[in-house]
């Protein structure tokens, strides 16, 4: 029955009488309270009656004052007897609303949803249709700086819940007629639009024909932010590592559209979504490019060094000290002996305690108000890791490890998920199995990695498979003058990124005498 009822609105049309139309679109709101009706009389003598039909708060009420209301009740084109009530509508859509985005239609489904997207409805009494006028507007956020993803050199914008305003701010690095945005709507509650937008000619045509037949897919209630998208097309759910993208930075976006991805944008959510993902993605920063490429290839190998320490340093402190004490210099094992004499636990047990403690830390501090956060979190840490060591509890160089872990985790934020989960792991094989277990779960990982896809791509290229022109942007950031083409596993035929010989070079004597003497 409830099937039948949706078909049958989504059929339903519009009647003559005004006042059954407002009715209709009152009922078909449940009566909300946010809901406002606006009636009113204009035309020759007040001939004809009208009624704006529109949500509160939804709705940019300058809009409908200055470019509905005004031109509809005080311009003097419709002072005219001879106006006949068959025109009027068409008239009103020509010569009278000011605003940009204005359609006409009869169908009470597709009038329920433009009003639900923030647009005003100008319905006439005697005419079985209407007019839905572009006035989205109403409070949101201004466009800051992103906080999950902050640069010293590089623009300072970054995007906003307001799906238009995102959009825009990729076009505005993007310049160009062939970037496309498609829209669909998903979530048969909330229909939420969702955008799918991309460089043609740069991206593969079957990597879009393959993103929307994933997205045409989901049948759920529910599209609240990008997260439940990214949920619901990825390639691996049940990996560990994920393999679609995330940015809230739109130079982020636009730099992976020109290189043959496309961004998947949610209304509602600051964070938009790019496939196909690889693993080397995490390790690379918007500011890296924005950079001089000497400091810019430290900095990422030192993210490398970082995301092993944080994955690896547990686990091979509980190897050592459990299993491999001849492998540790004496002194240092003196050391470490006297420290762990009074601890009651193995070494496996102290480092589960201590990562379990972080984990409620880090949370802790997320959770709470940023001030109160912060000092949790520091605080937190120093107080519970000296009385734990001052208890005989923990030793001394378990808090120094996990300290050291927990720092080198935050500088890859992408990986921090995983890698909290990879670490657990490796620190129970290596608890069981010693450094034996410790290889046995490192090999598993990177065959996982190596098993893994994102539409098509292997997650771990340009090294498996290897491809030695797209290492320029691996492990060491080359110079922009020096890479030549796009990631071959990502791009399409059109591997071409700029021309060759364009490495500065310093002007010749003679060229520079030779421009001295054209000056005189």
């Amino acid at each position: 029955m409830k099937q039948e009822s949706k078909e049958m609105l989504s059929e339903q049309k519009l009647t003559v009488p005004l006042e059954e139309n407002l009715k209709l679109l009152y009922g078909a709101l449940g009566g909300s309270f946010d809901v406002n009706i606006r009636e009113f009389d204009f035309g020759y003598q007040g001939q004809n009656q009208g009624a704006l039909f529109f949500l509160k708060g939804m709705t940019d009420y300058n809009t409908i004052h200055e470019s509905i209301m005004k031109p509809l009740l005080y311009d003097n084109r419709l002072m005219d007897k001879e106006l006949s009530l068959g025109n009027t509508m068409e008239r009103v859509k020509k010569t009278m609303i000011f605003a940009g985005d204005v359609q006409q239609t009869p169908v009470v489904d597709q009038i329920i949803e433009a009003c639900l997207s923030g647009k005003t409805i100008l319905l006439m009494n005697g005419l079985a249709e209407a007019l839905v006028i572009g006035s989205e507007g109403g409070a949101s956020r201004g466009i800051e700086e992103p906080q999950t993803d902050s640069v010293v050199r590089g623009p300072r914008e970054g995007f906003t819940e307001r799906l238009l305003v995102n959009i825009t701010l990729v076009r505005r690095k993007i310049k160009n007629q062939n970037f496309t945005v498609e829209a669909m709507t998903i979530g048969r509650q909330t229909k939420t639009t969702v955008c799918l937008a991309y460089l043609k000619g740069i991206v593969n045509p079957r990597l879009i024909e393959e993103i929307r037949h994933r997205l045409e897919l989901i049948q759920t209630d529910a599209i609240l932010e990008s997260g439940y998208i990214e949920q619901f097309i990825e390639d691996a759910p049940l990996s560990f590592f994920s393999t679609v993208g995330n940015s809230e930075r739109p130079d982020v976006v636009a730099a992976k559209i020109l290189e043959g991805r496309a961004a998947i944008l949610v209304d509602g959510s600051p964070f938009a979504l790019t496939v196909p993902m690889v693993f080397i993605e995490s390790f690379q920063s918007a500011e890296d490019y924005y950079s001089r490429p000497y400091l810019a290839s430290l900095i990422r190998i030192i993210r490398f060094i970082a995301y092993s320490i944080s994955v690896l340093s547990p686990a091979a402190y509980v190897a050592l000290t459990s299993f491999h004490q001849e492998l540790i210099p004496t002194p240092l094992l003196f050391t470490m002996i006297s420290a762990q004499k009074e601890v009651p636990f193995p070494a496996v047990i102290e480092a589960v305690i201590m990562g379990v403690i972080f984990e409620i830390l880090r949370e802790a501090g997320i959770r709470l108000p940023k001030a109160v956060g912060q000092a949790i979190s520091i605080v937190g840490a120093i107080v519970i890791g000296e009385a734990a060591v001052s208890a005989g509890l923990i030793g001394q160089p378990m808090v120094i490890v996990v300290g050291l872990t927990a720092l080198a985790g935050f500088v890859v934020p992408a990986q921090i998920d995983s890698g909290s989960l990879i670490r657990l792991i490796l620190v129970i094989l290596a608890g069981l199995m010693g450094g034996f277990g410790l290889m046995i779960g490192l090999l598993v990982v990177i065959v996982h990695l190596a098993s893994l896809r994102s539409f098509g791509t292997p997650y771990l290229s340009p090294l498996a498979p290897l491809s030695f022109s797209d290492l320029k942007d691996v492990f060491i950031r080359a110079p922009l003058w020096a890479m030549l083409t796009r990631p071959r596993t990502i791009g399409w035929h059109n591997w071409q990124r700029q021309e060759s010989g364009l490495k500065p070079e310093h002007p010749s004597e003679e060229t520079t005498y030779a421009k001295d003497k054209e000056n005189e």
